[in-house]
């Protein structure tokens, strides 16, 4: 890793240091550039997906393919052709996947009545911490047998039983990871999250699942909340629902968890007298704020319905559905963007092992646990 370069103004670092150095494009503009790839990548993604069906009319396959797939496939081509002309890592700070997922999901909130996150939430918690305990604790395990640094087991486990990348940073901040163990963490969570994203919608049409339980399953199991929306996406508006709902609900114990590791590190494997002891700011501040906002924009929504006709409501509604699925297909495009090979082969295939076995244990765990909880469940 480079050093600052100290210059006559101040410190300069990063993608501005290497621009100083080289005196070709800093790295805002590089930025710039790499949010315009982004768009472009989301406009020929519209495209697609309103020109396909008319191009092939009759055909099922056609018809079935939905936006997130048009998507990934895009940002995962323009990863390699990036990768191949050396530009994509200066205009990796353009592909924003966390301001994208989390404003697509707050517009989200707006589709969604209150009363079904009312409905959804009992057994959405429960889910969510039967789930996240019995995967953390597995991966931990599982980790320690394997012969695993402490630290990368933190950051697996938590990515796994969680919501992959979100709860990899914020164990990475709560164990002190090195960034290289971050970086593998989030690879793996993207390579497993890619074939989820397809392989679970045609597992919940072949097993006969309801949407309910399809969308608790996926909202439950897959590792990113971009992953989870697309594959609620492909199930239909039902699932997508319940998914983000589940998802979200897990989030929110993102705060938990990473308290606990605080103190277990602090504490226990680290054993330094003068760790500071995790409290309440500390929650707060590992807290998935977006989730405030996918709430307020239900609620507010829910309000705005029971004061206007449904004529009126329905293209209000319709607006903001259509900055979500804008703002998902960015997510979308970033996701392809963003998938790193290399970062896969640096530590061997230990982790893998590690967190193949966990992602399995989560599949079976999550699709019993949502056939229980979520049976008779309907979206109304």
């Amino acid at each position: 890793m480079s050093s600052p370069e100290g210059t006559a103004t101040g410190t300069v670092t990063g993608g501005d240091a290497a621009a100083v150095r080289s005196g070709s494009t800093p790295g805002w503009a590089w930025a710039v550039l790499g949010v315009v790839v982004v768009l472009a990548l989301g406009a020929a993604t519209r495209f697609l997906d309103e020109n396909v069906p008319t191009w092939f009319t009759g055909s099922r396959l056609a018809a079935a393919i939905e936006y997130p797939v048009y998507a990934v496939a895009l940002g995962l081509a323009g990863n390699a052709v990036l990768t191949v002309t050396g530009l994509r890592d200066r205009l990796a700070a353009g592909f924003r996947t966390e301001f994208f997922i989390k404003t697509g999901l707050v517009l989200l909130g707006a589709s969604i009545n209150l009363k079904v996150i009312v409905t959804a939430a009992g057994p959405a918690i429960v889910q969510a911490v039967v789930l996240i305990t019995t995967v953390f604790l597995f991966t931990w395990w599982l980790g320690g047998r394997f012969g695993l640094d402490d630290k990368l087991r933190a950051l697996l486990s938590s990515a796994v039983s969680i919501c992959g990348v979100s709860a990899a940073i914020a164990a990475a901040g709560a164990v002190q990871a090195k960034r290289e163990q971050l970086a593998y963490s989030a690879s793996l969570v993207i390579a497993f999250a890619l074939p989820s994203i397809f392989v679970l919608p045609a597992l919940a049409s072949a097993f006969g699942l309801s949407p309910e339980v399809a969308g608790a399953w996926i909202g439950g199991n897959i590792d990113t909340t971009a992953a989870v929306t697309a594959a609620g996406t492909i199930v239909g508006e039902n699932a997508l629902a319940v998914a983000t709902i589940v998802k979200v609900t897990q989030n929110a114990l993102i705060g938990v968890v990473v308290v606990l590791l605080t103190a277990w590190f602090a504490f226990r494997v680290e054993r330094r007298a003068d760790a500071p002891r995790p409290g309440l700011a500390e929650l707060w501040r590992r807290f998935p704020k977006f989730v405030l906002g996918f709430v307020a924009a239900s609620v507010i929504a829910t309000w705005y319905l029971t004061t206007v006709s449904a004529a009126e409501g329905k293209p209000v509604i319709g607006v903001a559905n259509d900055l979500r699925v804008w703002f998902l297909i960015l997510a979308f495009a970033s996701i392809g963007l963003e998938f790193r090979v290399a970062a896969l082969r640096e530590a061997g295939w230990r982790p893998v092992a590690v967190f193949a076995s966990a992602t399995v244990v989560n599949v079976v765990v999550a699709l019993g646990l949502a056939s229980l909880l979520f049976r008779g469940f309907t979206v109304t």
